[in-house]
């Protein structure tokens, strides 16, 4: 459902004509920009060693790295999108600059990460969901995201709070602060996974009502012309 949202708003404007993604994952983002006729690339140490797929495989052009060990000027694209990456990074400062060297002229950089000034850390502490996983290196206000942006040289940074996005963070915050997950983790349980299918309708109506509450980060911005 999150690749599906994603593609869906990030074509909102118009689709692309080239797409890089730091940290793509499966390649299922960039099979739906290829299959809209997109040149695409990407860039994943294979951090999750997860099987890639195979018209991505086929057709894209890859780098097994670290974003900044990609060599300098061997992409150029419209859009470079990184969806919940910066937060494991070790520099985001370098990310940044990197991906800013990546666009084309007013070329569109979009990134989601973790919102660390949403209602989340402050009301389960060290129980919220998002510290479950141990490559989760920092968390970003909107106000430190857009400044990383601008530092970067980046022009028209916007960020916003998405509503549609991580909806399981809440239920899983949850069972955490009551109980042990576990090692397998909040959501390695069927009734936990339910509680957040049956719950899901509730937790939309309160992030639309109190942006506060919504869990993740969206930077937006454009290289200048």
């Amino acid at each position: 459902m999150r690749t599906r949202l994603t593609h869906r708003w990030l074509c909102a404007a118009g689709r692309p004509a080239s797409v890089f993604e730091i940290g793509y994952g499966s390649g299922a983002l960039l099979r739906r920009f290829h299959d809209d006729g997109a040149a695409v690339s990407g860039v994943d140490p294979h951090q999750l060693a997860v099987d890639v797929d195979p018209v991505v495989s086929a057709n894209a052009r890859l780098w097994n790295c670290a974003v900044e060990d990609v060599p300098d000027g061997a992409v150029s694209a419209d859009l470079v999108v990184g969806v919940h990456v910066i937060e494991h990074v070790s520099d985001p400062g370098v990310t940044m600059d990197k991906a800013a060297t990546m666009l084309t002229e007013s070329g569109t950089l979009v990134l989601l990460t973790p919102a660390g000034d949403s209602w989340g850390p402050r009301t389960f502490g060290s129980a919220w969901w998002m510290l479950e996983d141990p490559t989760h290196v920092r968390f970003f206000t909107a106000q430190s995201l857009a400044r990383l942006a601008r530092d970067a040289g980046l022009v028209d940074v916007r960020v916003d709070r998405l509503v549609l996005d991580s909806l399981s963070v809440d239920v899983a915050s949850a069972v955490r602060a009551w109980r042990s997950p576990g090692p397998a983790g909040a959501l390695a349980k069927r009734g936990v996974r339910a509680a957040v299918l049956a719950t899901a309708p509730a937790v939309v109506a309160m992030r639309a009502i109190a942006p506060g509450t919504r869990p993740t980060l969206r930077l937006t911005a454009r290289r200048p012309r």
